[in-house]
């Protein structure tokens, strides 16, 4: 039985690009992240992949960096869920705010804080911590045991809800996880074992 998970961050987005906090608000790709989805589609073409299941946020940059994926496939109309749960981290009352000017105003030290802790939020928003304690379930109730089943999946989400994912998968510490870079538009490959333990993984980046 092929257990396959497939994780992917969607491709760069227009807010990626002004090197603005994102988190709920909803920009598109730009050409280069679309281009990054096509890559990330033949790609997983290439390894001769095919998918029984996706699921995806409910957020436009996510939903369509795996239309794309699926298009270069050629699995177009995939079964396909998508719920809030697999959200970026909500960055609160930095949403919107370019990083620079986050730094200027609240000081280095203070946005690293933010940015880079497991469990201190910023304003209003949420921690690393807080995002995975909303990840985490809805990949144990939904996402694994179709896994375990047998159905072949791909996950395309965001930056800090994968990292809620891989963090569980590899079994890694808050520290660990936080200095885990993962690129945009590229996908991680796992197989699983009869538990859900990783078997395989495989880091497409270049």
């Amino acid at each position: 039985m092929d257990r396959l998970l497939v994780l992917v961050r969607h491709g760069q987005s227009e807010w990626n690009l002004k090197n603005l906090f994102t988190g709920w608000k909803d920009p598109g790709l730009t050409e280069q992240g679309v281009a990054e989805a096509h890559k990330a589609g033949q790609q997983l073409k290439d390894l001769k992949l095919e998918f029984d299941l996706a699921f995806t946020s409910v957020l436009s940059r996510a939903q369509k960096t795996l239309d794309i994926i699926l298009d270069e496939l050629g699995q177009t109309g995939l079964e396909t869920f998508k719920d809030q749960a697999l959200n970026e981290r909500d960055y609160g009352d930095l949403t919107g705010m370019n990083k620079d000017e986050a730094r200027q105003q609240f000081g280095e030290d203070q946005v690293h804080i933010w940015r880079r802790s497991y469990d201190v939020p910023p304003p209003g928003g949420e921690s690393l911590k807080m995002t995975a304690e909303r990840v985490l379930p809805y990949y144990k109730a939904e996402i694994l045991p179709r896994v375990l089943a047998g159905n072949r999946t791909i996950v395309a989400a965001h930056g800090n809800s994968l990292r809620s994912l891989i963090m569980e998968l590899e079994n890694l510490s808050p520290e660990e996880i936080l200095k885990r870079e993962l690129g945009t538009g590229t996908p991680i490959i796992y197989r699983l074992d009869e538990n859900g333990g990783v078997v395989s993984m495989q880091d497409l980046a270049d």
